[in-house]
C-alpha cells in the first residue's frame, strides 16, 4: 500500500502521538512541514478521512458530542504501513521537481543582468529561509529525533543551494 507524502506525514504525526485535526495543523505549522510537503490546512481533514477509511487510523474511544474533536490514533496496520513507507521514502531516490531547473533550462531567454538579479534575489530569499528554519528549530528544542533529522536534512539542502548560488553570484560579478 503506497502512501502519498501528505498521507505519510499525517499518519506519522498520529503514530508519534494521537491527535485531532487542529492539533495536526499546529504541529505542521510549528515544524515548518509545509516547506517540504504539499499539505494544506483544508487537506488535513481529507487525508484523515482517507486514512480512516483505509483502516490506518481510528478515532479514539471516549470522545463524543458534536463539539468534541475526534482524536485519531494509528491502528496496528497503520503503524506497520507508516514504518514500511518511511523506510521506502528514505531509501528510494525519487525525482523531485525543482522549478528553478525549468528556469535554468530556459536561460537562453534571459539576459545576463536579469539572471544575475534573479540569482541575487534567490540568495537573499534563501538566507531568510535558512534563518527561519534555524529559528524554528531553536524555538522548539528539544525536538523528537524525527523532527531533528528533518531540520538537519533541510538545512543541509539549503546550505548546498546557498553554496551553489554564492559561486554563481561571485562569477557573475567578474
Amino acid at each position: 500500500m503506497e502512501l502519498t507524502p501528505a498521507e505519510l506525514t499525517v499518519l506519522g504525526l498520529i503514530v508519534e502521538h494521537p491527535r485531532h485535526g487542529y492539533d495536526l495543523e499546529q504541529v505542521i505549522e510549528r515544524r515548518g512541514i509545509r516547506q517540504w510537503t504539499d499539505i494544506g490546512f483544508s487537506s488535513i481533514y481529507y487525508v484523515l478521512a482517507k486514512l480512516e477509511k483505509r483502516g490506518l487510523i481510528e478515532a479514539a474511544e471516549g470522545r463524543s458530542g458534536v463539539k468534541s474533536r475526534r482524536v485519531f490514533q494509528a491502528t496496528a496496520e497503520g503503524w506497520q504501513i507508516a514504518a514500511d513507507e518511511a523506510v521506502a521514502f528514505i531509501a528510494d531516490l525519487r525525482a523531485v521537481p525543482h522549478p528553478v531547473l525549468v528556469g535554468l533550462a530556459n536561460l537562453p531567454l534571459v539576459s545576463e543582468r536579469a539572471y544575475d538579479e534573479a540569482l541575487r534575489s534567490r540568495l537573499i530569499q534563501l538566507e531568510a529561509r535558512i534563518a527561519s528554519v534555524m529559528e524554528a528549530e531553536r524555538s522548539q528544542a528539544p525536538l523528537p529525533r524525527p523532527a531533528r533529522e528533518v531540520f538537519s536534512y533541510s538545512l543541509s539542502l539549503l546550505e548546498a543551494e546557498r553554496s551553489w548560488l554564492a559561486e554563481r553570484v561571485q562569477v557573475s560579478d567578474e
